[in-house]
């Protein structure tokens, strides 16, 4: 299950990248980069690493199939904004969206009231993700339904979305993600985690409220930068550059954490009118998606296909799938500032930097299964 999300997040950024170049509906674009590609994603991770977090069993089948409906959800949603199939199916995916979050996050609070001792900070970060993505799902549901509140819930359902749930879900897994791909301890985590996270959630609460009180856009910005910066500037004191520089996996979520800082950039630029929609959305995809979820990838997939202790077969894959990752973060950094300014050309280089990705990851499953 994880090995086929994993492939289905990179097809679906393929996806994104297609639509793009053909001028697709941004709304279309976006939901193939987020709902059918990183959401199913942040799902079937967050069932890898809430047991870790709350020193529990693994996960039940029930939640590990909710990946699954999501992402079918996801693509209704594909289907319904690039104008395969009429409007009225954008309410069964809402629905079964919301059917998928609620169990997950119940799941994430009893596992929590289980947990032998504190649960780490970390598994906070994923019920307020969670919380986050409900709320987005409530909110378009109702702009639905009424019309005349449409566009302020619309805004609000984007924000939670991106900032909310992808964003608060990959910046409590970074804490844990970064210094496992370079074998260092990180003592600063926990802490910056719980320190970091009512801040993170203003942000995010700010950046919501921005379509009823666009004065709160500005605001929501610059909390949400200052986390990223704390966290960016915990990794180089504590982890260091060079190591950080020097791994493929580590430079792609380093990279992660600048593109999120650029989208933020972006973001404030548009909500004072300085950028249209569209750049502002496609770069939360090409600046940050695709160097976090490759970059995640490069670490959790050699661990999902070759579970329990270290073997020479994990090793052996995850050098395959960090070969290039400095090259590839490059790629979608600049691919996404050309984009977001506007340049079409941008989308070039995304498309290199995937099609990079995709070809270490087919012959590093590849070689795998021959040595299994």
């Amino acid at each position: 299950m994880l090995i086929y999300l994993g492939c289905s997040a990179v097809a679906a950024f393929a996806l994104a990248v297609g639509l793009t170049v053909a001028d697709a509906p941004a709304a279309a674009v976006a939901h193939a980069a987020f709902a059918l590609g990183a959401m199913p994603l942040i799902f079937a991770a967050m069932g890898h690493f809430v047991p870790v977090l709350t020193r529990s069993p693994g996960v039940e089948p029930a939640i590990h199939r909710l990946p699954l409906a999501l992402q079918a959800a996801g693509a209704l949603a594909v289907a319904v904004l690039a104008g395969a199939i009429p409007g009225w199916g954008l309410h069964p995916a809402i629905l079964v969206g919301l059917a998928a979050t609620g169990p997950m996050l119940g799941w994430t609070f009893r596992r929590g009231r289980a947990c032998l001792g504190k649960p780490h900070p970390g598994l906070a970060w994923y019920k307020a993700s969670l919380a986050c993505l409900l709320t987005a799902l409530a909110a378009i549901l109702v702009g639905l339904l009424w019309p005349a509140a449409y566009a302020p819930l619309r805004l609000a359902h984007l924000h939670l979305n991106t900032l909310g749930f992808i964003g608060l879900a990959a910046v409590g897994t970074l804490h844990v993600l970064m210094p496992t791909a370079l074998g260092l301890p990180d003592p600063q985590a926990g802490l910056r985690l719980r320190r970091q996270l009512p801040w993170a959630l203003g942000g995010v609460a700010l950046s919501a409220l921005a379509g009823f009180a666009p004065g709160l856009a500005s605001l929501g910005a610059l909390v949400l930068a200052g986390v990223v910066v704390h966290t960016l500037a915990g990794w180089l004191k504590t982890l260091g550059a060079r190591r950080i520089l020097g791994d493929g996996a580590a430079v792609a979520l380093f990279g992660a954490g600048l593109g999120l800082l650029a989208v933020i950039a972006a973001g404030l630029a548009h909500g004072l009118g300085w950028l249209p929609g569209r750049p502002a959305v496609t770069g939360f995809f090409a600046l940050f998606l695709l160097p976090l979820v490759t970059g995640a990838l490069s670490q959790l997939l050699p661990v999902w296909r070759f579970p329990g202790p270290a073997t020479p077969p994990r090793a052996r894959l995850r050098a395959a799938l960090v070969r290039f990752g400095a090259l590839r973060t490059a790629l979608f950094l600049a691919g996404g500032g050309l984009l977001t300014a506007g340049v079409a050309a941008g989308a070039l280089l995304l498309a290199a930097g995937v099609l990079l990705f995709a070809g270490v990851m087919a012959t590093g499953l590849a070689g795998a299964r021959s040595t299994a």
